[in-house]
């Protein structure tokens, strides 16, 4: 591959465009109106207007980017992750092309990156599934579902992902409230408003495997990521390996979720997230058919570059490691570092006026955004990701403290003290944290 468009924007458009320079690719970006001027522009070899600020009429343009990509030449497409990631008719259209979607084949993307039907395939796979439903004709359904397996349960969006389009619902009421606003903003950011519900664990832990396959049906796990730290459904803060998992279940979970990605054919990079019960039962979640937010930490461990994975693959190469060639070392976690009000956790856009920290050995920090731009309420509020691998994890939670201890930015609110709250809370050092930590230990 030679060059490539980059169908995003943000942090995660700069990180690829890293590989790719690494490897000698050129690559093409696209940006919306309130985006011009952003790192991610500047840093590619070349840049192209795609629209106005407002997803649905820039980054959702399937036609729009598609015609650039056609225009420049392009050998391939990289979604990175939301936006067109996981839209079938995207990845078909680009094949259709000939431009290589840098993901699953399109009719994976359809089954997987339908929740709903990925639900099925891993029941098919012998994979241990949450119990829940299929589609929801209309709010009435949702509620005789619920009512029949009990409440709480969770209200999904089908095509969703990345905690978008996704509430729990304590009682009948509840879920009557948040059903119609769960189906529009699943529409507004997937095109797809379909729902389902599934029951929901308690305590439970969010474990999720890292997975790559290729076109000769190798398919390989890179250990896992503990994503329990969470907001609203969205993940705040995630390290691996996990703290407090028996290496029992670990190599069960890995097992099941490379037995999974073999069923379904599965070409790329992709992850299986599993919900863990209080006695370490394992329900599958949901598959991301794309590269993780939280891909770095996996880097940090194994020391590959998963980017650069993608694209050698999307290429028709085989995987460069096999399983027992793939070794994890040291402790890795990372900080989503957000403009939002650290008290009220609502957005906080504005003008950057200072974002300056000191470098450390072990600390990458992925940047959205420099001193001097304007964080816009158009996109997701992430200011930059702050990923900190240490010899184990003594060192590298004791490295994320003085790191971040480091950091000075004005201008804008953000949730850097919460960062410094859970580092210090004794619950977390321990690692015996579940998804209600933040709820429950934290901001109680």
């Amino acid at each position: 591959m030679k060059k490539i468009l980059i169908a995003n924007r943000g942090e995660i458009a700069l990180r690829i465009m890293k590989t790719c320079q690494k490897m000698g690719i050129e690559t093409v970006a696209v940006y919306s109106d309130a985006d011009e001027g952003l790192p991610f522009v500047k840093a590619a070899d070349y840049a192209f207007r795609i629209g106005e600020a407002p997803v649905a009429k820039s980054y959702l343009l399937k036609d729009d980017i598609l015609n650039i990509a056609v225009r420049e030449n392009v050998d391939a497409i990289h979604p990175g992750y939301g936006f067109l990631s996981e839209n079938t008719e995207f990845a078909q259209a680009a094949e259709a092309k000939g431009i290589k979607f840098i993901g699953p084949k399109s009719e994976t993307l359809a089954i997987m990156g339908d929740k709903v039907a990925a639900r099925k395939t891993m029941k098919e796979a012998g994979v241990p599934v949450v119990p829940g439903s299929s589609g929801l004709a209309d709010m009435d359904e949702a509620c005789a579902y619920a009512s029949e397996i009990g409440y709480p349960v969770m209200l999904k969006a089908s095509g969703g992902g990345g905690g978008i389009g996704m509430q729990r619902c304590d009682d009948e009421e509840a879920l009557k409230k948040s059903f119609t606003s769960v189906k529009a903003r699943a529409k507004a950011y997937f095109g797809n408003d379909d729902v389902f519900i599934e029951k929901f664990i308690s305590e439970a832990r969010h474990i999720e495997i890292q997975l790559f396959g290729d076109e000769f049906g190798n398919v390989v796990h890179m250990f896992e990521r503990d994503c329990s730290v969470q907001r609203r459904n969205q993940k705040v803060v995630e390290e691996s390996p996990s703290p407090h998992l028996s290496e029992a279940t670990r190599e069960k979970m890995c097992a099941a979720a490379v037995a999974a990605a073999v069923h379904a054919g599965y070409i790329n990079a992709g992850t299986i997230e599993f919900i863990v019960d209080e006695e370490e039962n394992f329900y599958f979640l949901e598959m991301n058919t794309r590269l993780q937010v939280e891909h770095r930490v996996t880097e940090g461990i194994t020391g590959l570059d998963l980017v650069e994975w993608q694209i050698r693959t999307a290429a028709g190469e085989k995987l460069p490691f096999l399983q027992p060639e793939i070794t994890k070392e040291g402790h890795s976690i990372q900080f989503r570092l957000y403009a939002e009000d650290p008290v009220k956790f609502i957005p906080s856009p504005g003008l950057i006026k200072a974002f300056t920290f000191n470098e450390m050995d072990g600390v990458i920090v992925d940047c959205a955004y420099a001193e001097g731009d304007t964080v816009t309420p158009f996109y997701d509020p992430l200011v930059a990701k702050i990923i900190v691998t240490g010899e184990n994890r003594p060192d590298a939670l004791a490295k994320a403290e003085a790191f971040l201890n480091g950091v000075k930015i004005e201008g804008i609110k953000t949730n850097l003290p919460l960062f410094l709250t859970i580092l210090s809370n004794s619950q977390f050092k321990k690692g015996t944290y579940s998804t209600s930590f933040l709820q429950t230990a934290v901001l109680a």
